[in-house]
């Protein structure tokens, strides 16, 4: 016994080490927490502090890490940018007609280096010559809908 009382900080970083590999498995960061308290209690064992203390700090990390780091953590482990995959990702582009259009009439419009069937959106009298720059503002099917722009380079 006196063996372990002069190396409790063995036993509390074997107690993170194990938490922390436990962790890989879970993969839930609740562990992690747990032995990043038990590394705070690893440390007040080095110092020389008390049994009562080191698990005082120990459970004291553990459970302010669990409150305050945790959902920060998690909440931006699960957010990030929208993934937009097909033709979605084109609505916001512009590109160049190539084939004149009216709302009765679709035309054809170069995206993306591919060219698209098109057709003006919302304004039922618009007319869009060829040469004019567009943006896309949906795309249905295989029909991009589109609204004449000033030009800007990407």
């Amino acid at each position: 016994m006196d063996w372990l009382s002069d190396n409790l900080w063995a036993a509390w970083l074997s107690a993170a080490g194990l938490l922390a590999v436990a962790e890989l498995f879970s993969m839930d960061l609740f562990l992690v927490m747990l032995a990043l308290g038990a590394t705070v209690g690893a440390v007040a064992a080095l110092i020389g502090a008390p049994v009562v203390l080191q698990v005082l700090l120990a459970a004291a990390t553990a459970v302010g890490a669990l409150m305050l780091v945790r959902p920060n953590l998690v909440a931006r482990l699960h957010t990030g940018p929208e993934l937009t995959l097909g033709p979605a990702k084109l609505v916001g582009s512009q590109g160049v007609v190539t084939q004149a259009m009216t709302p009765l009439q679709p035309g054809r419009v170069e995206l993306g280096g591919e060219i698209w069937t098109a057709v003006p959106y919302g304004d039922a009298t618009a007319a869009i010559a060829v040469g004019e720059h567009v943006e896309v503002r949906e795309i249905k099917g295989a029909t991009a809908y589109v609204d004449p722009v000033p030009y800007r380079p990407s």
